[in-house]
């Protein structure tokens, strides 16, 4: 059954992380079934209850799976293999419009802003034993979600919107739980369900967001869970309407014990209004990072929801960092006050840029998606021979695959550095790349 690769261990940990290396040593494959709970325990010495407690281990870290009498099996894609490693590095010459980073000239410097929460905190020195979200962030970040139609609900502060996601499932669900994502999706996502021990299921995704009847069959199937984008969603640029929103509502008001999470991925830097889905079920939780907008390394998102939620939140945040800096929350104020982003013109910014790749691949009969946000989706024939054509006419995008589940292939182009003048190489590579792979001789 394994072949030469024997589990070894007397405790469940011990049985547990001998399995686990040997998944990610390659000894033990994807697909391996491994021995029966009872044969194991004879073998190891151990009672049956051990080896029941090593394989609930590595069912709940995402290693393995079991199907009932069929028995448990290494997963067919352990969730530490991440999406991310998905990817073409640019070699010397290649321009590289794959990574989803945001232009660093729209980008506020962060030097006043720091230097005024250090003055802050000088002030009133950050401690042990004080609240973990400072009281003026709380207040600038719940009046921008009342101007936007978000529900009342308590505002708490994570380590970005990944940070968030994980901590409000953790909250609710449990292993072998189904959670609706989008396909295609934040590739980040897509990983952390099954890291979770939570089973994806697909649900497509149009330039408005989420489909109605593919939400309605995921809710009919038993998810637990649904995670949705409001705004410039990666990867396709999607914004969910007012239209659509009404409609996902109703789907969602007919299974109120459903969780709803929404990233507000685009927050101050799209200028389309936000559709909140926030409050359609009894269990919700709406995400804005602070990346896009002010920089990646900033690390600090917003999150609110209904006030069980928020509360599981933070008090599992409290056993863990505690806390986010208040120093950076300091910062994020000063920022939003000084009016450190103009919306209006990022969003210019990146949609002249989008829109004008999106007309210069129409024009060559090039179907691409990109309603909001920095990204641009392009459908193609053949993934591989696309991303190695394009490499070749020195342009390195985004293997699809980063971020599909079940739908068509694609590639990513990320707008964020492209100029004028890189418009035609550009639809010209994409386009040549598109078509249909070229045949293959076996001769």
């Amino acid at each position: 059954m394994l072949g030469e690769y024997r589990i070894q261990g007397r405790r469940a940990a011990d049985i547990s992380a001998s399995v686990e290396r040997a998944v990610g040593s390659g000894e033990l494959v994807p697909g391996q079934l491994l021995p029966p709970m009872r044969e194991l325990a004879t073998e190891l010495g151990v009672n049956p209850n051990t080896v029941a407690a090593a394989y609930r281990t590595l069912r709940e870290r995402g290693v393995i799976e079991t199907a009932g009498r069929r028995g448990s099996r290494v997963r067919a894609r352990p969730a530490s293999t991440a999406r991310g490693s998905i990817r073409v590095e640019a070699p010397p010459g290649v321009r590289d419009v794959s990574a989803g980073n945001p232009d660093p000239a729209l980008l506020p410097p962060l030097h006043d802003a720091l230097a005024a929460a250090a003055r802050h905190n000088a002030e009133r020195p950050g401690m042990y034993g004080q609240a973990a979200v400072d009281a003026e962030f709380a207040r600038l970040a719940r009046a921008g979600l009342d101007a936007d139609g978000v529900p009342d609900g308590p505002v708490a502060v994570t380590s970005g919107s990944l940070d968030a996601i994980e901590r409000v499932l953790a909250a609710h669900l449990r292993p072998g739980d189904a959670v609706a994502v989008e396909d295609p999706g934040w590739g980040s996502l897509l990983d952390l369900v099954p890291a979770l021990g939570l089973r994806p299921v697909p649900v497509g995704v149009d330039d408005d967001g989420p489909l109605p009847g593919d939400l309605e069959r995921a809710l009919r199937d038993g998810v637990r869970a649904v995670v949705v984008t409001d705004r410039a969603q990666n990867p396709t640029g999607a914004a969910v309407s007012a239209a659509r929103a009404a409609r996902l509502r109703a789907v969602l008001a007919t299974r109120p014990g459903v969780l709803v999470i929404e990233d507000d991925h685009g927050h101050h830097f799209v200028d389309l209004p936000l559709h909140p889905l926030a409050g359609a079920t009894d269990s919700w939780a709406l995400v804005r990072s602070t990346a896009k907008a002010y920089g990646p390394d900033l690390r600090l998102a917003v999150l609110t929801g209904d006030a069980m939620t928020i509360d599981r939140v933070t008090g599992r945040q409290r056993l863990g960092p505690g806390w986010v800096s208040r120093l950076l929350q300091r910062a994020v104020v000063e920022l939003w006050t000084s009016g450190a982003v103009d919306v209006g013109a990022v969003s210019r910014a990146y949609g002249e840029r989008r829109d004008a790749l999106v007309r210069a691949l129409a024009e060559r009969g090039v179907e691409a998606r990109g309603r909001s946000g920095m990204n641009v989706w392009v459908p193609v024939a053949d993934e591989t021979s696309a991303v190695t054509g394009l490499v070749r006419a020195g342009w390195a995008v985004a293997p699809g695959a980063r971020f599909r589940v079940a739908s068509r292939a694609a590639v990513r182009v990320t707008v964020s550095a492209l100029t004028d003048g890189d418009l035609v190489s550009l639809a010209d590579a994409l386009a040549a790349a598109a078509g249909p792979a070229p045949a293959r001789s076996y001769g």
